[in-house]
């Protein structure tokens, strides 16, 4: 059964996104910074540019894997 890039892909992104959610559980004091956004409503804009970033970044790999899929099938033909 083959997967698709697409499918490595998505489980590569998973991988990361677990592996990250430890990398914060080892702290055991938050940073002052994270007190002063949090404080002034402020991180909640950063965690909207954050997450509007990474969005971009993942549409922008999708169509770029769908782009060189239909550019192998044409090499196929």
């Amino acid at each position: 059964m083959k997967t698709s890039s697409f499918q490595r892909l998505a489980g590569f992104f998973l991988l990361m996104l677990f592996s990250v959610t430890t990398a914060f559980a080892q702290s055991a004091e938050a940073p002052e910074m994270a007190d002063a956004l949090r404080a002034n409503g402020k991180i909640y804009v950063v965690a909207a540019v954050v997450g509007v970033i990474v969005a971009g970044l993942l549409l922008y790999l999708i169509s770029l894997d769908r782009k060189v899929s239909k550019l192998e099938q044409q090499i196929k033909k």
